[in-house]
């Protein structure tokens, strides 16, 4: 079912994320929620707080996606990328390099936002899997990107925490906007608190 992806200002995108215990037919079905909104808004992630479940729960399909290249490895041998999406992280936990690279970046819960964001060159993976195992693989290019930013989601952090206070005040009038542009979809006019 796609759900509506909650947009900047929504108090559950500052929510660190409960872990998740058992997986459940509710998990199983909050996941097929998150693949099919993230496939209808042509993203390539999602977290649970996108959707207004603060969770450590995000997916993530970098299929197609050839304009940015994604690297993986598993047991550092390199692997395409591809066979292994959609990726669910439960309760993930990485090691990110120190190493960083800028690249452009958005966001579904900033629509029309886009930045440029210094991040890992690569990060390592450890996840819960659907069927109850675990995951390991490290990921740069797009797909660690993605891992990263989604995992800043599930902790409650958003991109723009990424950027300098200068470029945050160039932004302000994007923000506003987005935060106005929620009030009145969710049937508040724009001066409501």
């Amino acid at each position: 079912m796609i759900r509506e992806i909650v947009h900047y200002d929504a108090p559950v995108l500052r929510a660190k994320g409960k872990e998740v215990g058992a997986i459940t037919p509710e998990i199983r079905t909050l996941v097929d929620d998150l693949l099919d909104t993230m496939r209808e808004e042509r993203g390539v992630g999602l977290a649970s707080q996108q959707i207004g479940e603060a969770l450590q729960l995000a997916v993530i399909d970098i299929t197609g996606v050839k304009e940015r290249p994604s690297k993986m490895w598993i047991k550092n041998t390199p692997v395409d990328p591809e066979e292994y999406m959609p990726l669910v992280l439960i309760n993930p936990v990485l090691k990110p390099t120190k190493t960083k690279v800028v690249s452009h970046e958005g966001c579904l819960s900033f629509p029309g936002l886009v930045l440029d964001i210094a991040r890992a060159q690569r990060v390592g993976v450890k996840t819960r899997t659907l069927d109850g195992g675990t995951f390991e693989f490290d990921a740069a290019g797009l797909l660690g990107r993605a891992v990263l930013h989604e995992v800043d989601h599930l902790h409650g952090r958003l991109f723009i925490d990424h950027i300098t206070a200068k470029e945050r005040r160039e932004i302000r009038e994007d923000l506003e906007y987005i935060k106005r542009a929620n009030r009145f979809r969710n049937g508040r006019r724009k001066n409501d608190s």
